[in-house]
Protein backbone atom coordinates (compact mmCIF):
# COMPACT_ATOMS: atom_id res chain seq x y z
CA UNK A 1 0.00 0.00 0.00
CA UNK A 2 1.34 3.45 -1.34
CA UNK A 3 1.75 6.02 1.76
CA UNK A 4 0.54 9.59 0.81
CA UNK A 5 3.04 12.27 1.36
CA UNK A 6 2.13 14.23 4.64
CA UNK A 7 2.42 18.10 4.37
CA UNK A 8 3.45 20.78 7.37
CA UNK A 9 1.21 23.18 8.37
CA UNK A 10 3.79 25.52 7.17
CA UNK A 11 3.78 24.16 3.89
CA UNK A 12 0.21 23.61 3.41
CA UNK A 13 -0.02 27.63 4.15
CA UNK A 14 2.56 28.38 1.44
CA UNK A 15 0.83 26.42 -0.91
CA UNK A 16 -2.85 28.11 -0.18
CA UNK A 17 -0.99 31.73 -0.35
CA UNK A 18 -0.09 30.92 -3.71
CA UNK A 19 -2.67 29.24 -5.28
CA UNK A 20 -4.81 32.52 -3.86
CA UNK A 21 -1.96 34.63 -5.51
CA UNK A 22 -2.53 32.89 -9.14
CA UNK A 23 -6.38 32.81 -8.67
CA UNK A 24 -5.99 36.82 -7.62
CA UNK A 25 -3.57 37.53 -10.92
CA UNK A 26 -5.41 35.53 -13.46
CA UNK A 27 -8.91 37.01 -12.39
CA UNK A 28 -7.54 41.01 -12.41
CA UNK A 29 -5.12 40.88 -15.28
CA UNK A 30 -8.00 42.01 -17.88
CA UNK A 31 -10.42 44.67 -18.57
CA UNK A 32 -12.85 43.07 -20.34
CA UNK A 33 -15.67 39.90 -19.26
CA UNK A 34 -14.83 36.35 -19.96
CA UNK A 35 -17.23 33.98 -20.94
CA UNK A 36 -18.08 30.89 -22.77
CA UNK A 37 -18.91 31.35 -26.59
CA UNK A 38 -22.62 30.42 -27.29
CA UNK A 39 -23.20 26.83 -28.23
CA UNK A 40 -25.39 25.60 -30.96
CA UNK A 41 -25.75 21.83 -31.59
CA UNK A 42 -23.63 20.75 -34.19
CA UNK A 43 -23.07 24.49 -35.59
CA UNK A 44 -19.38 25.71 -35.66
CA UNK A 45 -18.15 29.50 -36.62
CA UNK A 46 -18.19 30.57 -40.42
CA UNK A 47 -17.47 34.23 -39.68
CA UNK A 48 -19.87 37.22 -39.72
CA UNK A 49 -18.35 37.56 -43.52
CA UNK A 50 -21.14 34.82 -43.85
CA UNK A 51 -23.93 36.51 -42.36
CA UNK A 52 -23.74 40.02 -44.55
CA UNK A 53 -24.87 37.85 -47.68
CA UNK A 54 -28.71 37.66 -46.11
CA UNK A 55 -28.37 40.76 -43.59
CA UNK A 56 -26.83 43.14 -45.40
CA UNK A 57 -28.19 45.66 -44.35
CA UNK A 58 -27.41 44.76 -40.94
CA UNK A 59 -24.32 44.41 -41.17
CA UNK A 60 -23.71 47.60 -43.12
CA UNK A 61 -24.18 49.68 -39.87
CA UNK A 62 -21.89 47.93 -37.82
CA UNK A 63 -18.77 49.80 -38.63
CA UNK A 64 -19.09 51.62 -35.63
CA UNK A 65 -20.24 48.95 -32.99
CA UNK A 66 -18.43 47.55 -30.38
CA UNK A 67 -20.12 44.28 -30.62
CA UNK A 68 -18.36 44.52 -34.58
CA UNK A 69 -15.08 44.18 -33.14
CA UNK A 70 -15.72 40.60 -31.31
CA UNK A 71 -12.69 38.40 -32.50
CA UNK A 72 -12.68 34.23 -31.57
CA UNK A 73 -10.55 31.40 -32.82
CA UNK A 74 -12.43 28.97 -35.05
CA UNK A 75 -12.31 25.02 -34.55
CA UNK A 76 -9.20 25.63 -37.06
CA UNK A 77 -7.48 27.52 -34.93
CA UNK A 78 -8.08 30.49 -37.41
CA UNK A 79 -8.98 34.06 -36.13
CA UNK A 80 -12.36 34.91 -37.36
CA UNK A 81 -14.53 38.04 -37.00
CA UNK A 82 -17.51 36.91 -34.70
CA UNK A 83 -19.18 40.09 -34.37
CA UNK A 84 -22.82 38.18 -35.20
CA UNK A 85 -21.94 34.95 -34.15
CA UNK A 86 -20.89 35.89 -30.19
CA UNK A 87 -24.43 36.96 -29.62
CA UNK A 88 -26.25 34.37 -32.10
CA UNK A 89 -23.90 31.71 -31.93
CA UNK A 90 -22.15 29.84 -34.63
CA UNK A 91 -24.21 30.01 -37.82
CA UNK A 92 -23.12 27.21 -39.83
CA UNK A 93 -26.21 25.58 -39.78
CA UNK A 94 -28.08 28.60 -40.50
CA UNK A 95 -26.70 29.68 -43.15
CA UNK A 96 -27.26 26.36 -45.34
CA UNK A 97 -30.77 26.12 -43.85
CA UNK A 98 -31.83 29.85 -42.96
CA UNK A 99 -34.21 28.76 -40.69
CA UNK A 100 -34.84 30.65 -37.07
CA UNK A 101 -34.76 27.09 -35.47
CA UNK A 102 -30.72 27.15 -36.30
CA UNK A 103 -29.79 30.56 -34.72
CA UNK A 104 -30.25 32.46 -31.42
CA UNK A 105 -32.77 35.27 -30.97
CA UNK A 106 -31.40 37.21 -28.10
CA UNK A 107 -34.72 39.51 -28.03
CA UNK A 108 -36.45 35.83 -26.68
CA UNK A 109 -33.23 34.65 -24.60
CA UNK A 110 -31.69 37.67 -22.64
CA UNK A 111 -29.22 35.98 -21.37
CA UNK A 112 -27.60 36.12 -24.51
CA UNK A 113 -27.17 39.65 -23.76
CA UNK A 114 -26.30 39.25 -19.69
CA UNK A 115 -23.96 36.51 -20.01
CA UNK A 116 -21.44 39.81 -21.21
CA UNK A 117 -23.82 43.21 -19.25
CA UNK A 118 -23.19 41.20 -15.97
CA UNK A 119 -24.24 44.69 -13.79
CA UNK A 120 -27.47 45.06 -15.71
CA UNK A 121 -28.34 41.37 -14.77
CA UNK A 122 -28.39 42.06 -11.23
CA UNK A 123 -30.38 45.35 -11.59
CA UNK A 124 -32.79 43.23 -13.70
CA UNK A 125 -33.32 41.48 -10.19
CA UNK A 126 -34.24 44.37 -8.53
CA UNK A 127 -38.15 44.84 -6.88
CA UNK A 128 -39.06 47.27 -9.92
CA UNK A 129 -38.04 46.71 -13.07
CA UNK A 130 -38.56 46.56 -16.65
CA UNK A 131 -40.55 42.34 -17.17
CA UNK A 132 -36.72 41.24 -19.22
CA UNK A 133 -36.07 38.43 -17.42
CA UNK A 134 -39.64 37.42 -17.70
CA UNK A 135 -39.70 36.90 -21.54
CA UNK A 136 -42.16 40.03 -21.97
CA UNK A 137 -39.76 42.30 -23.27
CA UNK A 138 -36.07 41.85 -24.53
CA UNK A 139 -33.02 44.24 -24.45
CA UNK A 140 -33.42 45.17 -28.55
CA UNK A 141 -36.73 47.08 -27.63
CA UNK A 142 -34.65 49.67 -26.45
CA UNK A 143 -31.41 49.34 -27.56
CA UNK A 144 -29.90 48.68 -30.99
CA UNK A 145 -27.02 46.28 -30.22
CA UNK A 146 -25.84 46.75 -34.07
CA UNK A 147 -24.85 50.37 -33.56
CA UNK A 148 -22.93 52.54 -30.97
CA UNK A 149 -20.74 52.19 -28.15
CA UNK A 150 -21.41 49.34 -25.73
CA UNK A 151 -19.08 50.18 -23.24
CA UNK A 152 -20.81 53.75 -22.88
CA UNK A 153 -22.86 54.02 -19.56
CA UNK A 154 -25.61 53.70 -21.61
CA UNK A 155 -25.10 51.25 -23.31
CA UNK A 156 -25.61 49.87 -26.88
CA UNK A 157 -27.27 53.25 -29.05
CA UNK A 158 -30.59 53.62 -28.16
CA UNK A 159 -33.22 52.65 -31.10
CA UNK A 160 -34.38 56.81 -30.98
CA UNK A 161 -32.69 59.22 -31.67
CA UNK A 162 -33.03 60.64 -27.82
CA UNK A 163 -33.83 58.39 -25.24
CA UNK A 164 -37.17 60.34 -24.35
CA UNK A 165 -38.16 59.04 -28.14
CA UNK A 166 -37.31 55.13 -27.61
CA UNK A 167 -39.32 55.29 -23.89
CA UNK A 168 -42.20 57.39 -25.78
CA UNK A 169 -42.98 53.88 -28.02
CA UNK A 170 -44.47 52.37 -24.90
CA UNK A 171 -45.26 55.30 -22.56
CA UNK A 172 -46.65 57.88 -24.96
CA UNK A 173 -48.58 59.85 -22.35
CA UNK A 174 -45.56 60.76 -20.06
CA UNK A 175 -43.31 62.10 -23.07
CA UNK A 176 -46.18 63.74 -24.62
CA UNK A 177 -45.73 67.48 -26.00
CA UNK A 178 -47.29 69.72 -23.27
CA UNK A 179 -47.92 73.52 -22.80
CA UNK A 180 -45.77 73.07 -19.32
CA UNK A 181 -42.85 70.90 -20.00
CA UNK A 182 -40.61 69.84 -16.54
CA UNK A 183 -37.32 71.08 -17.50
CA UNK A 184 -35.87 67.78 -16.48
CA UNK A 185 -37.70 65.88 -19.68
CA UNK A 186 -34.94 67.90 -22.19
CA UNK A 187 -32.43 65.99 -20.32
CA UNK A 188 -34.28 62.56 -20.26
CA UNK A 189 -36.56 60.11 -18.82
CA UNK A 190 -33.01 58.44 -17.40
CA UNK A 191 -32.54 61.61 -15.21
CA UNK A 192 -35.09 60.47 -12.93
CA UNK A 193 -35.71 56.75 -13.75
CA UNK A 194 -33.16 53.90 -13.79
CA UNK A 195 -34.53 51.82 -17.13
CA UNK A 196 -33.07 48.47 -15.85
CA UNK A 197 -34.46 48.56 -12.13
CA UNK A 198 -34.44 50.09 -9.08
CA UNK A 199 -35.50 49.47 -5.35
CA UNK A 200 -37.85 52.07 -5.71
CA UNK A 201 -41.51 52.37 -6.83
CA UNK A 202 -41.89 53.27 -10.88
CA UNK A 203 -38.17 52.77 -11.24
CA UNK A 204 -37.26 56.11 -9.50
CA UNK A 205 -33.48 56.70 -8.65
CA UNK A 206 -33.93 58.08 -5.25
CA UNK A 207 -36.97 57.70 -3.04
CA UNK A 208 -39.54 60.58 -2.34
CA UNK A 209 -38.73 64.11 -1.99
CA UNK A 210 -35.05 63.45 -2.31
CA UNK A 211 -35.56 62.39 -5.61
CA UNK A 212 -36.87 66.18 -6.80
CA UNK A 213 -33.96 68.13 -4.48
CA UNK A 214 -31.43 66.73 -6.72
CA UNK A 215 -31.78 69.52 -8.64
CA UNK A 216 -34.42 71.88 -6.91
CA UNK A 217 -32.32 72.29 -3.64
CA UNK A 218 -31.31 75.24 -2.20
CA UNK A 219 -29.52 76.53 1.10
CA UNK A 220 -32.08 76.66 3.91
CA UNK A 221 -32.01 79.59 6.65
CA UNK A 222 -34.17 78.02 9.39
CA UNK A 223 -34.32 74.29 10.68
CA UNK A 224 -38.09 74.57 10.56
CA UNK A 225 -38.66 75.95 7.05
CA UNK A 226 -38.34 74.76 3.78
CA UNK A 227 -38.03 77.02 1.26
CA UNK A 228 -38.04 77.09 -2.59
CA UNK A 229 -38.87 79.30 -5.23
CA UNK A 230 -39.62 82.20 -1.98
CA UNK A 231 -42.56 79.57 -0.77
CA UNK A 232 -42.14 77.70 2.64
CA UNK A 233 -42.96 73.92 1.70
CA UNK A 234 -42.40 72.47 5.29
CA UNK A 235 -45.61 73.74 6.68
CA UNK A 236 -49.56 74.97 5.67
CA UNK A 237 -50.95 73.30 2.44
CA UNK A 238 -47.10 72.81 1.37
CA UNK A 239 -46.65 69.98 3.65
CA UNK A 240 -43.28 67.92 2.43
CA UNK A 241 -43.58 65.47 4.66
CA UNK A 242 -46.81 64.53 4.15
CA UNK A 243 -45.75 62.61 1.11
CA UNK A 244 -43.33 63.16 -2.37
CA UNK A 245 -43.94 66.55 -4.01
CA UNK A 246 -46.02 64.78 -6.43
CA UNK A 247 -48.59 62.86 -4.50
CA UNK A 248 -49.40 65.54 -1.54
CA UNK A 249 -51.70 67.39 -3.45
CA UNK A 250 -49.11 69.53 -5.23
CA UNK A 251 -46.91 68.69 -8.08
CA UNK A 252 -49.13 65.84 -9.59
CA UNK A 253 -48.48 66.35 -12.96
CA UNK A 254 -44.74 65.72 -12.99
CA UNK A 255 -43.86 65.05 -16.61
CA UNK A 256 -45.94 68.26 -17.78
CA UNK A 257 -49.00 70.11 -17.59
CA UNK A 258 -51.59 71.81 -20.27
CA UNK A 259 -53.08 74.15 -17.64
CA UNK A 260 -50.60 74.89 -14.74
CA UNK A 261 -46.85 76.24 -14.85
CA UNK A 262 -46.22 74.83 -11.68
CA UNK A 263 -47.03 71.18 -12.63
CA UNK A 264 -50.75 70.58 -11.48
CA UNK A 265 -53.88 69.56 -13.29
Amino acid sequence: MRLLPRFSRRTLLLGGLAAWAVLTVSCTLTDRAIVMPLQIPGATIVGSGACTKCHGSITSGMHDATHARLMLRDDAGQMKNVSCESCHGPGSLHAKAGTRATIINPKVKPDTCLQCHTNTRSEFSLPHTHPVLAGKIGCSDCHNPHQGDANNPGGARTLAASTNATCAKCHPAQTSHFVFTHEVMREGCVACHAPHGTVNDKMLKSRGASLCYQCHFQPQASNNQIFHGGFNHAGGQANIPAGTCWNAGCHEAVHGSNVNSNLRY
